[in-house]
């Protein structure tokens, strides 16, 4: 005597087995897909973006850690 319920041979899964087959891209869209992807590759962040960020990054740091550190005229 097995453990699982008797279930009818007709019954089916509601979920497909195996997927379906898909259709191909076409040439436009793939190659519109390519260059988007090559003009990201050939960018990079100038020198003068990095300055900025960097000098940004060091002073939002000195500002959190003054408000950090402010006594506010305690002794």
């Amino acid at each position: 005597m097995s453990h699982q319920p008797p279930v009818p041979a007709a019954n089916q899964s509601p979920y497909p087995i195996q997927e379906p087959p898909h259709e191909h891209v076409g040439g436009e869209a793939l190659q519109a897909a390519k260059e988007i992807a090559e003009s990201k590759k050939r960018w990079s962040p100038s020198a003068r973006e990095i300055g900025m960020g960097a000098a940004i990054g060091v002073g939002s740091a000195a500002i959190v850690a003054a408000l950090l550190y402010w006594r506010g005229g305690k002794r």
